[in-house]
């Protein structure tokens, strides 16, 4: 079963950005040491989802993310679709992939990642993450898949 955290185009919007990363294979080479920035990005971030920290976890996403979903939107899918599952046993890192281009989002330096997770209520889950590098120079979340 798939678990969609958000509706309509804000959720068509934000799948393709983050499965677009996967079916476009081996993409263009990335900066040094982007793919392990992105990944202590994500692991920090999901730490705040994983701690019912949901409207920091908006307030620190990208860009695109924050223009894809209100704040309140995403709190709501998050009570909804996450909180149900409990909390984190354990999270493991099972692919990073760099992309320049995302089908359905601007151009840009990506991280598209996955993760093995187990939850109290769940015990087998991926979690599909993409990071964009900002103009800041910090990655943030441009979108969130768990099924």
């Amino acid at each position: 079963m798939t678990i969609k955290l958000l509706e309509s185009q804000t959720a068509a919007f934000l799948c393709a950005v983050l499965l677009a990363g996967f079916a476009s294979g081996c993409g263009p080479k990335a900066a040094p040491g982007a793919e392990k920035a992105a990944t202590s990005a994500a692991q920090i971030w999901l730490a705040e989802i994983d701690a019912s920290h949901y409207a920091q976890s908006w307030q620190k996403a990208s860009v695109v993310f924050q223009s894809a979903v209100s704040e309140e939107k995403w709190q709501s899918a998050l009570e909804a679709v996450r909180k149900p599952l409990g909390d984190l046993e354990s999270r493991k890192l099972r692919s990073a992939q760099y992309a320049t281009q995302l089908p359905g989002a601007p151009d840009g330096q990506y991280v598209v990642m996955q993760f093995e997770a187990s939850f109290a209520n769940k015990k087998s889950a991926v979690e599909t993450v993409t990071f964009r590098l900002e103009k800041d120079g910090l990655w943030k979340a441009a979108g969130y898949f768990i099924k």
